[in-house]
């Protein structure tokens, strides 16, 4: 029997070869079911790239260490690097450099094919990634970076760019962007409002995306390109008919879900995953939460549950002095002295942990402060049943719709109208000629409001002390940072340019400031060595780099130097 199989096998390898030598092995390569690159249809490459732009900067903005290090949420297990600031390892940016080559695929077929409209969507999403590229890791490959198919030896290692030169090689792909999208949809040749799935085909709305972009960009090099930042703002403002922007929340660059599957639907959903082991990990940061009870704000109830058992101190119930009555649970204060316990004070926990108090959080809707542990904080707030990861019944979790796997108000999001209206409050702030910082001030407010259902609450949130108009850059960024739930990387790159919010943290992080940068990836390191270190020689190290050498996450690039 085993004769005969030995036999069979030779003679199937043998028809292989007889086959094989029949056919030019070139033939043999191409694979029957797919397309060809040099042919394809624009339109079958624009719904990859827009998902693969969309779908990981808001995960990475919503539940990703960004979220954390901005205090938006906290989690409960296996996120040291969001609730500790441990960034000490590399991160990788294959992925958006994979989908920059599906980019530049789309764009070149674009022009082969004479398509206009797919060319200015393809120059959009390049800025946006690339963007994304030298916002989190500093100097990048950009000139050189897809080069490769061409085959010289800049092209295999390409040169890490000065941030400098990339961030204005993104305000020129938006304005370059900005004139092929300046015609209106009848003069486009094939478009597919099926593939263009954030936008439905629309050109205007890709054209004021793209200056809305530039908006963005030019306010990020504003500290080190001052002029060339004013003189770009105030360019597009002083001119609607050749520069529109966003001007409602109808503009936003938001992506729905389709929820066929875990990969499109929304992340940490409990439709496919019914352990709901990855929402529940998810909670509220205490540092959002401080700030959204101080000003009344009616988001939090759209974004964040009241705690399910919330915690009250009292002597009413002695000589019980812990227990739990018609759901809540009650403290006595003498009980709390002897164990060491002391009420959560906004003012007060950091030097409470450090003397090595147990904070007691007592407020409807509480929040785990970052970096207060050493270890997975799901003890916080005395956790009846402490589980890494799992539920807690006295910490707020996320609202109810997270578990969707689709939504109303679950999308994607790369920019808002209400971002753009910070942005000219900032610039206004500046003294730049783009109107009244009051009024763009007010119209971010009453957007944000808008856009997550609770606009009839405007009038009376921007009266409330703290929100209602002062002129400061402090309230304008922390307007804006709220507005940017889901977006920390946004927030992110306003925090480290201005400072603000001011957000404060406890003595547990794996240093005690915030992170700065993305580390370089180790394949990087190994792959363009040479191109590697002159990269990094660009950076200043600080007081908490040491540990670390030059590429830390606490080393500063140009852009913060």
């Amino acid at each position: 029997m085993k004769f005969m199989k030995t036999h069979y096998k030779l003679f199937l390898v043998l028809i292989l070869v007889v086959f094989a030598s029949c056919k030019d092995l070139t033939e043999l390569n191409v694979n029957p079911n797919g397309v060809d690159p040099s042919t394809v249809n624009p339109n079958l490459i624009v719904p990859t790239v827009i998902t693969a732009t969309a779908l990981p900067y808001l995960e990475n903005g919503y539940n990703g260490d960004l979220a954390g290090v901005m205090q938006y949420v906290q989690k409960s297990g296996w996120s040291s690097g969001l609730n500790n600031f441990d960034w000490i390892t590399e991160r990788s940016w294959e992925g958006y450099y994979g989908n920059l080559r599906n980019i530049k695929q789309l764009y070149e077929r674009s022009v082969d094919e004479g398509m206009e409209f797919q060319q200015g969507m393809a120059l959009v999403l390049r800025a946006f990634n690339f963007g994304y590229i030298t916002d989190g890791w500093g100097n990048a490959p950009y000139t050189a970076a897809l080069n490769a198919p061409v085959g010289g030896q800049e092209d295999m290692f390409p040169v890490f760019d000065a941030q400098e030169v990339i961030y204005k090689g993104i305000i020129e792909d938006l304005k370059k962007a900005n004139t092929l999208l300046s015609k209106s949809v009848d003069a486009y040749a094939g478009i597919n409002k099926d593939a263009d799935v954030l936008f439905n085909g629309n050109p205007l709305k890709w054209r004021k995306l793209a200056n809305s972009l530039m908006l963005r960009y030019y306010l990020r090099v504003s500290t080190k390109l001052p002029e060339y930042a004013k003189s770009g703002i105030e360019g597009i403002i002083s001119n609607s008919t050749t520069y529109p922007i966003f001007t409602a929340n109808d503009d936003d660059a938001t992506m729905s879900y389709v929820g066929t599957s875990n990969a499109d639907s929304w992340p940490a959903n409990t439709k496919y995953d019914t352990s709901e082991s990855n929402f529940s990990r998810i909670q509220l940061g205490a540092g959002f939460r401080d700030v959204l009870v101080a000003l009344k704000d009616p988001r939090i109830a759209v974004w964040f549950n009241k705690v399910k058992v919330p915690i009250k101190v009292t002597t009413k119930y002695l000589p019980l002095t812990d227990t739990k009555i018609n759901g809540v649970r009650y403290l006595d204060p003498a009980y709390m002295a002897s164990k060491n316990m002391v009420v959560y004070n906004k003012a007060t926990w950091i030097a409470d942990v450090t003397a090595g108090k147990v904070l007691v959080d007592t407020m409807d809707y509480v929040g785990i402060p970052t970096a207060y542990l050493a270890a997975e904080p799901y003890t916080y707030n005395l956790n009846p049943v402490p589980t890494q990861g799992g539920y807690n019944d006295h910490v707020s979790a996320l609202a109810d719709q997270y578990k969707g796997a689709t939504g109303a108000l679950l999308k994607a999001r790369l920019i808002s109208y209400s971002e753009v209206c910070f942005i000219l409050a900032e610039a206004a702030k500046k003294g730049w000629s783009v109107g009244a910082q009051q009024s763009w001030y007010e119209k971010g407010v009453k957007a944000s409001l808008d856009a997550w259902g609770v606009g009839a609450s405007y009038a009376t949130y921007i009266a409330i002390t703290g929100v209602k108009y002062t002129g400061t850059l402090e309230q304008i960024m922390t307007q804006k940072w709220i507005a940017n739930w889901n977006v920390a990387m946004e927030s992110w790159c306003d925090w480290r340019r201005t400072g603000l919010p001011n957000l404060a943290f406890g003595p547990k992080g794996r240093r005690n400031a915030m992170p700065l940068r993305f580390r370089y990836d180790a394949n990087e390191k190994n792959r363009n060595a040479a191109n590697y270190a002159t990269a990094i020689s660009s950076l200043v190290e600080t007081a908490f780099t040491a540990q670390d050498g030059k590429d830390s996450s606490w080393s500063k690039f140009w852009l913060l130097q």
